[in-house]
């Protein structure tokens, strides 16, 4: 059975699944708690919009009190959703964040502080992928088929400096987006 660290990282892993008819409408979720020994299990349930499949998840919930939202979770890496698919969706907010803050007028820039900070707390869990004492997240923390080919494709992006790179750019592009101006160069 599937281990989340919170119901947030639950969600994650439901929209990085879609349906097997590959419908991306999702399904609207229904959500109750069961007690399967000392263990509290998560169910989500619901049908596709696409197909009218009937969807079905279940996590047994990590002992671990989660952090509050935005984080996906503790300090301990996620045991479903691996750092190459949290590094495209920092990615994805990230992105439509900044284009969408660049093009807004001032007064509505805030709208994309949302995304702004899921981008950040995606980041965040790409770095808990890192064994202590080493400088990169190892190929076999990549378990998912998307996680894999985005590894491939760039291993240097999950390098420790890259990584904090990253997260560093996403904290000033949101301390900006909230009206205070980034340090100058030098200035830190």
């Amino acid at each position: 059975m599937l281990k989340a660290r919170s119901s947030l990282e639950a969600h994650l892993y439901m929209d990085l699944h879609p349906c097997e008819c590959g419908g991306s409408g999702g399904f609207e979720r229904r959500h109750h708690l069961e007690q399967h020994g000392e263990d509290l299990v998560a169910v989500y349930e619901g049908t596709c919009r696409a197909c009218g499949r009937d969807r079905r998840f279940a996590f047994v919930m990590d002992e671990e009190m989660p952090p509050p939202p935005p984080a996906y979770g503790g300090a301990k890496p996620s045991q479903i959703i691996d750092p190459g698919e949290f590094a495209e969706v920092a990615f994805r907010y990230g992105r439509w964040a900044s284009l969408g803050a660049l093009n807004a007028p001032e007064s509505e820039r805030y709208k994309y502080r949302g995304a702004m900070v899921a981008a950040l707390a995606a980041e965040e869990e790409v770095l808990k992928f890192i064994p202590e004492g080493q400088d990169a997240v190892p190929a076999s923390a990549f378990t998912s088929q998307r996680g894999r080919a985005l590894y491939e494709k760039e291993p240097e992006n999950f390098s420790r400096d890259i990584l904090e790179f990253d997260l560093e750019v996403t904290q000033r592009a949101l301390a900006a987006m909230e009206g205070d101006p980034p340090p100058a160069a030098g200035e830190e």
